[in-house]
C-alpha cells in the first residue's frame, strides 16, 4: 500500500497529472481511497493519512492511475457496505471545487470513474462469472469466458446558444436553487455529436441552431461522462421548456445574467469566453 499522502490545497505549484495504468505497488504514491465510487478525505478535504485508513484493513483492489509531478498515484477501492473510520468521510466530487486545484482534480477525476468501473463490474454480464482487474490495461476480465469490460466513457454535448447580445439558458430540476447553465445531453447510439447537440436543443427549448462550432471538452465524473462543448448561433423558434425535464429557458443578455454554474465547469468556462468576446 501507498506510504505518503499530500494536501492539494497546501501545493505551493500546480502539478502535471499524466494518466497511466498499471498494478500498484510504489513506496512513494499518493493514496486515493475509494468506498464504492466516493472519494475518502479529512474534514478538511484532505486525502487521509494511512492511520486514518487502517482500520478499513486491506482494499479490495489496488491499482497505479497516473503520476502528479511525476509522484505516482494509486486507487485503493474497499466495497460500497464498508464501515467508514471515524474522522473520515465518504465524498462527492463537487465538494473538492474551491479545496482542491487542477491537475489535481483531474487524478481524482481519473480515480472516481475508475473506482466506479470496479464497482459496477464486479461480475460477467456474459456468462455471471466473477470479473478480475487485468494487470496490463484497464479491463475487467473474466476467466471463463474472456469477457472484457473497459472503463466506460459517456459522451454528452453541451451547447451555449448565441443570439445577438444574449445567451440560451436553461434550468434544470436537478441544478441547485437559482442556477442556470446552457443546454447537454447524451449522444445517442449511431448519432454524431453536431446532430446530438441539434436534438438536443431541439427537444428541451424548441428552437433550431446554426454554425456549431467547437469549444472544447472535459471529463465529468457523473459517473462516467465527457463534456463535449460547442458554441452555436440561434436559426429559428423561441424558447418554450420541455416538460418534465426543463423547469425554465429563456435568453439572458451577456451584461446581465443569471447565477451560473461553478466556474470549474466546461458550461461557466463557454460563457465566460463570450462575455469575454471569444467564441465568434
Amino acid at each position: 500500500m501507498c506510504e505518503t499522502t499530500n494536501d492539494p490545497a497546501g501545493d505551493a505549484v500546480a502539478a502535471p497529472f499524466f494518466p497511466g495504468f498499471s498494478p500498484a505497488g510504489a513506496a512513494d504514491a499518493l493514496c486515493f481511497p475509494f468506498v464504492g465510487d466516493r472519494l475518502l478525505l479529512t474534514e478538511a478535504a484532505a486525502l487521509p493519512s494511512l492511520a486514518a485508513l487502517a482500520p478499513l484493513g486491506p482494499s479490495q483492489e489496488s491499482l497505479f492511475f497516473g503520476r502528479l509531478d511525476g509522484q505516482p498515484c494509486e486507487l485503493h477501492f474497499w466495497p460500497a457496505a464498508t464501515p467508514l473510520p471515524a474522522g473520515l468521510q465518504a465524498a462527492h466530487y463537487r465538494q473538492l471545487w474551491g479545496h482542491w486545484r487542477e491537475p489535481w482534480l483531474s487524478a481524482a477525476s481519473r480515480a472516481l470513474q475508475l473506482a466506479t468501473w470496479l464497482s459496477h463490474n464486479r461480475f460477467c454480464g456474459v456468462c455471471g462469472s466473477a470479473l478480475r482487474t487485468d494487470g496490463q490495461e484497464p479491463a475487467r476480465v473474466c476467466p471463463a469466458c474472456g469477457f472484457k469490460a473497459y472503463p466506460r466513457v459517456s459522451p454528452v454535448c453541451i451547447g451555449l446558444v448565441r443570439r445577438g447580445d444574449s445567451v440560451l439558458l436553461a434550468r434544470s430540476p436537478h441544478f441547485p436553487p437559482g442556477i442556470y447553465s446552457a443546454l447537454a445531453g447524451f449522444v445517442e447510439p449511431g448519432e454524431s455529436a453536431e446532430a446530438c447537440l441539434r436534438r438536443e436543443i431541439r427537444e428541451e427549448a424548441g428552437i433550431e441552431i446554426a454554425n456549431p462550432r467547437w469549444f472544447g471538452s472535459q471529463a465529468w465524473p457523473y459517473p462516467h461522462s465527457l463534456m463535449m462543448g460547442f458554441l452555436a448561433d440561434h436559426a429559428a423558434g423561441e424558447p418554450v421548456p420541455q416538460a418534465g425535464e426543463i423547469e425554465d429557458v429563456r435568453w439572458f443578455p451577456l451584461a446581465a445574467l443569471p447565477p451560473l454554474p461553478h466556474p470549474s465547469t466546461i458550461a461557466f468556462r463557454m460563457i465566460a469566453a463570450l462575455r469575454a468576446g471569444g467564441g465568434g
